[in-house]
């Protein structure tokens, strides 16, 4: 077995202390704190605008209290070419797990859900989407954790574009379907 680095091992024990699931069908019955009409409220929220988080009533609480890192070993964006969008598959350069800067909140005491933060393109990001995730390094996962920083301003200088190396290549289209779950999805097409 390969050793971990000491940041996949810092990562991993930030995994072990959100375990982040969420039940569509709850939400809708119950809705979270915030929501006026629990029945109106669709529940996508998977990405966050790092630059109005703290504006919005349903991640001002979670930013200041709930803020995660979210592993990962890489992520799909996808390329609008003509009139289709061909996906692309990024990840770091060396191939290191990434941490996305992530929020997450229990509502109803019975559904627990998460949401990635997102900010302006790198400038490899920019020539495939106008959008990227917040990536973490490893040495500000502490930071973004620590319970005591409540003030979101201490931490909005961790919500800018990853400025590290990272590689893009484009994927099969068979990633387009959530019943497509393989290896084979991240081979070069």
């Amino acid at each position: 077995m390969r050793e971990m680095s000491a940041s996949t091992a810092q990562l991993f024990q930030c995994v072990r202390k959100i375990l982040l699931v969420g039940s569509t069908k709850l939400v809708r019955q119950q809705g979270p704190s915030w929501v006026k009409d629990p029945k109106a409220f669709k529940a996508s929220m998977f990405n966050a605008r790092s630059e109005s988080v703290a504006e919005k009533a349903s991640f001002k609480g979670p930013l200041r209290h709930k803020r995660a890192v979210i592993p990962a070993s890489g992520f799909y964006e996808w390329r609008r070419e003509g009139g289709s969008k061909a996906p692309h598959y990024i990840q770091l350069s060396g191939g290191e797990p990434i941490g996305f800067a992530g929020l997450y909140d229990l509502w109803n005491d019975e559904v627990l859900s998460c949401t990635i933060l997102t900010t302006t393109p790198n400038e490899l990001m920019a020539t495939i989407h106008d959008r990227m995730p917040v990536i973490l390094f490893p040495d500000d996962y502490s930071r973004w954790l620590d319970h005591g920083v409540t003030d979101p301003a201490e931490v909005q200088d961790l919500l800018k574009p990853y400025p590290g190396e990272m590689r893009a290549y484009p994927v099969s289209s068979a990633v387009n379907s959530p019943r497509n779950n393989s290896p084979e999805l991240l081979a070069a097409a």
